[in-house]
């Protein structure tokens, strides 16, 4: 069976990689094509596949916006990949990946994360917060609208699509007026986690350092409470978070794996105060058997039990953060059954789900 697997951008890695990864486990000589590949960043973990990158790669990546400024021709030019003679085209998307032509008799089967942010959900917080000059920002909205037409045509392009959770399917309803065909929550590695004993002494944030990230929300109850944080990730605000910090708190940057995992067994638990699709992190935080704080929105509501794996804050506020930080008993958290909970999610199991399912359509 030949297969192809699509992927939007393979320029920074995460919970989109991850899901990648796996699918490259199961076919590990499919052909991977995407929009822009950044071999300097994401080589180590990709050289030894068939890469195929769009026209957009061969254009120049300006300050501030980098790729950005292309970004009217992404449609373009992930319509224009050739993907005559696969028998599987499996899109992972989070905005472009869906909108692949495919021929008959291929199959194509998209795993969404969601249906694209920045047009539909955050459209107002895009626009405020992009990397882009100010003077570009009033221009923007009838691009948006034109890109909206577009992506909800390309979301009607897959067979099948795959939501990463209820909550994603919801929204796949909303925008796209298509239902999932299946929910496949995404997958924790727990092989990478181990449970440690010993005092904890610090709170944890893991993630790319955006803005809708809402770490300045951890940040900020922090300095009122006082309690030791750590920040581990990169982003566009980490220079602005590190102003606003206190002594109490430390940015470690991106790490590797084994490190993000030592962070997460010696930590007293995870803040995770964005709204995300699925989330993994908190998976992750759970796999080494430390509870969460998350808000109450979002992918951790199908992954976190109150009272048992973490606890939820309902305003996303400093405030509301700091007084269920202030009114956290880590001491009633078993950190054996928090980590058999987050074996639900394993890696194995996501992979064969994914299996029966392209197995049934087949």
């Amino acid at each position: 069976m030949k297969i192809a697997l699509v992927h939007d951008f393979l320029n920074q890695y995460g919970g989109a990689e991850r899901v990648l990864d796996a699918f490259l486990e199961i076919w590990p000589k499919a052909d991977v094509y995407t929009l822009l590949y950044d071999k300097n960043k994401m080589g180590k973990f990709y050289n030894k596949f068939n890469i195929k990158t769009s026209f957009v790669q061969k254009f120049p990546a300006f300050p501030p916006a980098g790729y950005k400024w292309w970004l009217m021709l992404f449609p373009k030019a992930i319509e224009k990949f050739n993907l005559k003679n696969y028998d599987l085209v499996l899109s992972d998307s989070s905005a472009f990946a869906k909108g692949v032509i495919t021929h008959k008799p291929s199959l194509h089967v998209c795993y969404m994360h969601t249906p694209t942010r920045y047009l539909w959900s955050v459209t107002k917080e895009y626009l405020h917060d992009a990397p882009i000059p100010n003077f570009i920002r009033p221009i923007m909205p009838p691009f948006i609208e034109i890109l909206k037409k577009w992506d909800y045509k390309a979301a009607q392009r897959p067979q099948y699509i795959i939501a990463n959770s209820e909550n994603v399917a919801k929204r796949i309803k909303k925008f796209y007026d298509r239902d999932a065909d299946e929910i496949i929550f995404p997958y924790v590695d727990t092989k990478r986690f181990t449970i440690q004993g010993g005092e904890k002494k610090y709170w944890l944030v893991v993630g790319r350092q955006e803005p809708y990230k809402k770490t300045d929300l951890a940040i900020k109850a922090a300095n009122k409470l006082g309690f030791n944080l750590i920040v581990a990730g990169s982003g566009t605000r980490i220079e602005k978070f590190v102003n606003i910090a206190g002594k109490n708190i430390k940015f470690v940057g991106r790490l590797p794996d084994n490190q993000i995992a030592k962070l997460f067994e010696n930590s007293i638990g995870l803040i995770f105060p964005p709204e995300e699709d699925a989330g993994i992190t908190p998976l992750e935080s759970m796999a080494a058997g430390r509870p969460v704080i998350a808000y109450q929105k979002g992918g951790v509501k199908e992954s976190i039990t109150p009272g048992v794996t973490g606890e939820f804050f309902t305003k996303q506020t400093p405030e509301n953060l700091a007084e269920a930080i202030k009114n956290f008993r880590p001491e009633k958290y078993d950190p054996a059954i928090i980590r058999n909970h987050a074996k639900k999610f394993d890696k194995a199991s996501f992979k064969e789900k994914i299996i029966k399912f392209i197995e049934n359509k087949i």
